[in-house]
């Protein structure tokens, strides 16, 4: 029997996402997130949905959230004002593992 080893990439696109286009599970507060010097939400998140656009300011996009909650815990300045697991039949769906 020949075991195959998937990489990390390979097993997160197996994935299903079910985004709540009405309704976001994570809200960021701009202007706290503007005053934050170490930013780690950049470095903490998983699906890397944090990123920083040309002026410098956070961009966020939660479609592809993986619900792990780190981003929430690492946020010091408390900049994520809103975290919840999304509404029922929404969010990420595992398939493999």
């Amino acid at each position: 029997m020949s075991i195959r080893i998937m990489e990390a990439a390979e097993l997160l696109s197996l994935n299903k996402f079910n985004i709540d286009e009405e309704q976001a599970h994570i809200v960021l507060d701009k202007e706290i997130c503007s005053r934050c010097q170490d930013k780690p939400c950049l470095l903490v998140c998983p699906a890397a949905l944090y990123r920083l656009d040309k002026n410098g300011d956070i961009s966020f996009d939660y479609a592809g959230c993986l619900e792990c909650g780190t981003c929430r815990v690492m946020c010091i300045n408390r900049g994520i004002i809103k975290w919840e697991y999304p509404r029922g039949t929404f969010g990420i769906s595992y398939r493999y593992g």
